[in-house]
């Protein structure tokens, strides 16, 4: 099946009870036992299973290209997952422009906790090959990354990682059903389905999805039940529900995206547009030949640094200042005053997710707001 296809149908059933179309909603917590005690129903109690979490794992899975998933609460609690998965010791090379809350989650947790960690621009295949040790068990790749849009060559780390032994990991979150890592050889691929996959900024969640049911990825399940960082059956009904439109929302978020990136290219109070659309960026080979289409984050540098650049995410109209992504609204945010101390972002710079408002209403608020 295409990817339209499979997006509305994978983890859909009808309802064999009531021959509803729309899967019901499971809240209950426990499940009948069978009268010698087991359960052959499948379900014992919701911190280790639900209908809902089912349907939604299978979706995804499915979704991605996937052989199994493990749905929890947050993407946050997805990444720590995997993060617990490893022991004491062991050492990760982790992508410098990944996702902040990510970086942070290694450096005060993970570190403490015994993990050895260094931070590459993966976008450098050169530096991906020198940063390699020999405890070398997992690498964290992002693309396209957060906030500055760097493209990594999924296909090309995945095989210097392979060689060492260790495992990849693609957060995909930005990239859904445009970019398919597990057929550039990644190992597993992480969602924040809080973001596009859920679309409406509505719901909490996170997904890790593995390539084949190994030990490495039956110990993300077991932390998974054991940790008891699930989401609820009702966020997994929204988040499968809004799977239904993904192909089709990304394709409009893309479209908007590029309008403004070329937009903003040409603006006389912007410095530089962070897009991989954009020919000029220096992924953009790359980001053509493993991406379908481009996506609808990206990020500019107004010329007089951080005041101009607060001054016009107060300015925007249409656009609303908040923190998040992937929603039907479009987002600006000022990613350095997010961040705090040690951020890595440049101070002029303003992020943007690009929603599915008409193109030319966005140019026109942002045009405003940079006059």
């Amino acid at each position: 099946m295409k990817i339209e296809t499979l997006a509305v149908h994978a983890g859909h059933t009808v309802d064999p009870a009531t021959g509803a179309v729309s899967l019901p909603i499971h809240l209950s917590t426990t499940f009948e036992r069978d009268a010698e005690g087991t359960y052959s129903r499948g379900f014992m109690y919701t911190r280790n299973n639900n209908p809902n979490r089912q349907a939604l794992e299978q979706g995804i899975s499915a979704l991605e290209g996937g052989a199994g998933a493990a749905a929890f609460a947050s993407g946050t609690g997805a990444s720590m997952s995997i993060f617990q998965a490893l022991a004491p010791g062991d050492y990760v090379l982790a992508h410098v422009d990944a996702y902040y809350g990510t970086s942070r989650l290694l450096r005060e947790i993970f570190q403490r906790w015994g993990l050895d960690i260094s931070f590459v621009d993966m976008s450098d295949l050169h530096a991906v090959e020198k940063a390699l040790g020999p405890k070398t068990k997992l690498a964290w790749m992002e693309t396209p990354s957060n906030p500055l849009l760097k493209i990594v060559d999924l296909a090309a780390v995945a095989k210097i990682i392979h060689a060492a032994g260790a495992i990849c990991v693609c957060d995909n979150t930005w990239a859904p059903t445009i970019q398919r890592p597990f057929d550039l050889g990644a190992d597993l691929v992480l969602h924040s389905t809080t973001k596009y996959f859920g679309g409406h900024c509505d719901v909490l969640g996170g997904i890790v999805v593995s390539k084949v049911e190994d030990d490495f990825f039956q110990r993300i399940r077991t932390i998974q039940y054991e940790g008891g960082a699930v989401p609820s059956p009702f966020d997994c009904w929204l988040i499968l529900r809004g799977m239904r439109t993904l192909p089709w929302r990304m394709r409009g978020h893309s479209e908007n995206a590029m309008r403004i990136a070329d937009f903003l290219s040409g603006h006389r109070k912007v410095s530089r547009v962070h897009y991989p659309g954009l020919k000029l960026h220096p992924g953009h080979e790359i980001a053509a030949k493993q991406m379908s289409t481009f996506g609808g984050m990206l990020s500019f540098e107004v010329k007089d640094g951080r005041d101009a650049a607060m001054s016009v995410a107060a300015k925007t109209k249409i656009i609303t200042r908040a923190t998040s992504l992937g929603g039907v609204e479009s987002l600006i945010e000022h990613r350095a005053s997010i961040e705090g101390a040690g951020t890595t972002s440049p101070e002029g710079l303003l992020r943007l997710s690009i929603g599915l408002e008409n193109a030319e209403d966005l140019i026109e608020d942002l045009d405003q707001a940079l006059a």
